[in-house]
């Protein structure tokens, strides 16, 4: 798939943390030369395919 053929990213997610939890969750990306940005989309994408599944306990 091309570039081109990408669906736009066109949302954003906003949160708070810890600036200690944030600067440590950046240098692992970068440790990993990976970005944060990917790394917490990898995370969301994980998270709704377990969650259509019904992997994920009720909270």
């Amino acid at each position: 798939m091309s570039r081109k053929d990408k669906k736009k990213k066109d949302a954003q997610l906003v949160l708070r943390l810890p600036k200690d939890q944030r600067d440590r969750f950046i240098d692992a990306c970068q440790d990993l030369d990976s970005s944060a940005a990917r790394e917490v989309r990898r995370f969301i994408k994980r998270f709704l395919k377990r969650y259509d599944k019904g992997e994920l306990d009720d909270h």
